[in-house]
């Protein structure tokens, strides 16, 4: 269901004045890192002391979790915050540590000889339900996410994937069509009972939590799971309470009610109660005014210039988190490092006077009505988007803001595409810097712009396909540049993660993607 926009002004003539008061400064409990790419801990220090095995948290979250907790449908755009919580449920083959590393996980070992990869299963590891994990059930799991027929689990980049068989009882080959420096992380994809038959409603992994209940709209609740063939979680278990909105997180961080949540703006981290801290980290994603290409006049590569000339992303990050944030300039993150672009992030200089020379060139001299589609429940892009509409209309473009439901973002944007402009952020679903270029070929499904370029496709295609990794960085880059070029998107930045915290908690740890590890989270004596 759509909900109106209405006097979003008040709010952001309230947040300039706010941070001109405050200088840009991060208040008196923490202060900007000279570095947001990376964890810093800012503001109250975390306690000390040794850790404390049990315990119970609570953890607040501003995003339904949908009704599917399929691990196999959570590489669709839209699906990042049920991903980032059950991150802890489940485990691939191989996993992702806080360093950006891939790690053995379910398998115990893994060799590479060009196309064919080898894995030895883990002795002893066992799902939630009880059972040892087998070949039979590596195979189900890898072949069920590569399978293009299903409408529901179908992982793209999967596709490669030729051939999945178990050589014995403790080994499984994994084919695919050609060599491919990236294929490794895809296969962070969950690995799940081949027996069990409700993976949506009723989850079953490996990870070092296992799911408990999920009331819609309310809570997910998982606790630590004590077979765990790694390094056990501390807490016993751990409540996500999922909230309306980033204010109704604030709220309950002030009354005391939940014990930690992330995703918070400068704002939000200022209101925190004395006995809270907050860490500052990347939310590793690209937050961009998304421009649908098959409607009028976002058409128009003038027009999408001059929507990236009118915009100041500097002041959007000095009003969203004091300054703090990167930009990024094409559809890469810091994060990924050798990929990411950084002579792209000032190609387009904010300029206002070049964006109306470039409007009247383009038929607009008076400017043109455009449309901004915001989740409601994303407070950062509600902020982002209404700066933006005061930027614009300074070069005399009329932005209104239509605020929605997420489950009507979802499916009137993300799927009808069904939108003029929207201010969202993507991440590498796939923990690979392809899937932050993949979406953009023409005809991908993730290809909610509408963007089509033959360039692209035919640079995509040798990026793909290179088995140099020098060469394959050079195509990735050519490819932001390609983007930036044709105005594919307004490229915003790549969101500060402003995490609050109990300040009786301690062990959270940042990761170079979209996830949230709780198993590392515990109280102190």
């Amino acid at each position: 269901m759509k909900r109106g926009f209405k006097g979003f002004a008040l709010l952001v003539l309230a947040l300039f004045a706010l941070t001109v008061a405050l200088g840009g400064c991060a208040g008196d409990r923490g202060v900007a890192p000279e570095d947001n790419n990376g964890p810093s801990e800012t503001g109250n220090m975390p306690p000390v002391g040794a850790p404390i095995q049990g315990g119970e948290i609570i953890v607040g979250i501003a995003q339904d979790l949908g009704s599917s907790l399929d691990p196999h449908q959570m590489v669709a755009a839209g699906t990042a915050g049920i991903r980032e919580v059950l991150f802890n449920v489940f485990e691939g083959l191989v996993k992702p540590t806080p360093d950006g590393e891939l790690v053995p996980a379910v398998a115990e070992e893994f060799t590479v000889d060009g196309t064919l990869y080898t894995f030895t299963l883990r002795d002893g590891v066992t799902f939630h339900n009880g059972d040892l994990v087998t070949v039979d059930d590596i195979v189900y799991s890898i072949k069920r996410s590569a399978d293009a027929t299903s409408a529901t689990t179908f992982v793209s980049a999967l596709s490669v994937v030729t051939r999945v068989e178990a050589v014995d009882n403790r080994t499984v080959e994994i084919e695919i069509a050609e060599p491919d420096n990236e294929f490794l992380a895809l296969l962070t994809v969950a690995i799940i009972p081949s027996g069990h038959g409700d993976h949506a409603r009723n989850p079953v992994g490996t990870g070092p939590f296992r799911f408990v209940a999920h009331t819609l709209e309310e809570s997910l609740v998982i606790e630590r799971f004590d077979d765990y063939w790694g390094t056990p979680a501390y807490l016993d278990r751990v409540t996500f309470r999922i909230f309306a909105g980033g204010e109704a997180v604030v709220m309950a961080l002030a009354a005391g009610s939940i014990d930690l949540a992330s995703h918070l703006t400068a704002d939000m981290v200022r209101q925190l109660p004395p006995d809270y801290y907050y860490l500052v980290g990347a939310m590793n994603l690209v937050q961009a005014l998304y421009l649908n290409h098959a409607v009028e006049p976002l058409d128009n590569l003038l027009v999408r210039q001059a929507l990236n000339y009118a915009a100041d992303i500097q002041q959007i990050m000095d009003i969203l988190s004091d300054g703090m944030g990167h930009p990024v300039g094409s559809s890469m993150y810091p994060a990924f490092a050798r990929y990411f672009h950084e002579g792209l992030v000032d190609f387009y200089p904010h300029d206002p006077e070049r964006a109306r020379t470039l409007l009247a060139q383009a038929g607009f001299p008076d400017g043109f009505d455009l449309t901004i589609t915001v989740p409601s429940v994303y407070t950062p892009h509600v902020i982002t988007a209404e700066v933006l509409v005061q930027q614009f209309r300074a070069v005399g473009i009329d932005a209104v803001i239509e605020l929605v439901e997420w489950t009507w973002w979802l499916s009137e944007v993300r799927g009808n595409r069904n939108f003029q402009s929207t201010v969202i952020g993507l991440d590498a679903r796939s923990m690979t810097a392809r899937a932050m270029l993949e979406r953009f070929e023409t005809g991908a499904g993730g290809n909610f712009i509408n963007f089509s370029s033959e360039q692209f496709d035919e640079t995509f295609a040798l990026a793909r396909a290179a088995t140099d990794s020098d060469e394959q960085v050079r195509l990735y880059r050519e490819l932001q540049e390609i983007l930036v070029e044709e105005a594919a998107n307004v490229y915003l930045q790549d969101l500060v993660n402003l995490v609050a915290i109990n300040g009786r908690l301690t062990g959270f740890q940042f990761y170079p993607l979209y996830v949230m590890d709780m198993s590392t989270v515990h109280f102190v004596e």
